[in-house]
């Protein structure tokens, strides 16, 4: 029992991180109905971004962890943004009236040139970080299996809460998310209306990319390790969790990443490690025999 509930405790925080990284896929679909595969890479960049941002910090003199921590997120956040812009701009924008397939090749190949050009810039070599956020707390105590929750475990967690009522109450409450919601039914109508497409789809790209550079930071801290390769990884993973809790959806978007992080995490407990990613997938094509749409998701309607 206490190995289930250390294995539980892992995946929700590994499913927090993916649940971040899907909300990018999901937000940019949504609107404009297209996967933004270049969205993986976009939060390996944020990644590399906070540990540069934190390395430059420490160098200069600035060793109160709390307070790099804070300015790591709001430099990471920001320069991640302008990637998420800069990629709308040039992979999205110029053919959004084009055919389908167009901006989908045109994002891959804005995700090899981000990995390439990561790769070129930092190199192959794995980036390292010392653990900046330590202790553990004792959950269950027993002879045999100590049941330990982690600080860094707690702050995962707790983020991805703070982020998702925040989004949810922007998409909600304010203009931007009535304007999201309006592009979301019509984009043709929306702009008819009033709506400035161009700047609502720019935000998106802009909030989906920011939330990717907390998840980017997170698992920075989490893992202590990344290199140019996680974006391509963890991406498959989001956009996996995506589909499989209803793309389209928000809450859905966390649902899948939950569930993803806690199969993964299930399987490499309990059964061989090799194929986690086997059952991951294996778990995605029985929904979507019996869910189309995935969990949370709507029957898409066709206007007429």
């Amino acid at each position: 029992m206490e190995y289930f509930v250390q294995q539980l405790i892992n995946g929700i925080t590994l499913g927090s991180i993916y649940g971040l990284i899907a909300i990018g896929y999901t937000m940019v679909y949504g609107i404009i109905g297209m996967i933004n595969f270049a969205h993986g890479d976009i939060f390996m960049v944020g990644a590399f971004i906070a540990l540069i941002s934190f390395l430059t910090l420490v160098a200069i003199g600035l060793t109160a962890i709390p307070v790099a921590l804070f300015i790591v997120l709001l430099i990471a956040m920001g320069l991640t943004a302008l990637y998420g812009w800069t990629v709308e701009r040039l992979a999205y924008r110029p053919l959004r009236h084009s055919f389908r397939l167009a901006p989908l090749i045109s994002a891959i190949g804005m995700s090899i040139i981000l990995q390439n050009y990561v790769q070129v810039a930092q190199s192959a070599r794995v980036k390292p970080l010392p653990p900046l956020i330590e202790g553990t707390h004792v959950i269950i105590e027993s002879d045999v299996f100590s049941v330990e929750l982690s600080n860094i475990q707690i702050i995962v967690v707790l983020t991805t809460l703070a982020l998702m009522i925040v989004f949810s109450w922007i998409v909600g409450k304010t203009r931007l998310g009535r304007d999201m919601r309006a592009c979301e039914q019509d984009l043709k109508m929306a702009s008819l209306l009033g709506v400035n497409i161009d700047r609502t789809i720019s935000l998106t790209f802009v909030i989906g990319a920011a939330l990717a550079s907390v998840a980017g930071i997170m698992y920075l801290l989490y893992y202590g390790v990344i290199d140019f390769f996680i974006g391509f990884v963890a991406g498959v993973k989001a956009f996996t969790a995506a589909v499989l809790g209803g793309i389209g959806s928000l809450p859905g978007a966390m649902l899948g990443g939950l569930l993803i992080g806690l199969i993964e995490t299930f399987w490499s407990a309990y059964f061989s490690i090799e194929y986690k990613d086997v059952a991951a997938f294996s778990i995605l094509i029985v929904v979507l025999i019996f869910l189309p749409t995935g969990i949370l998701g709507r029957p898409e309607v066709e206007k007429v």
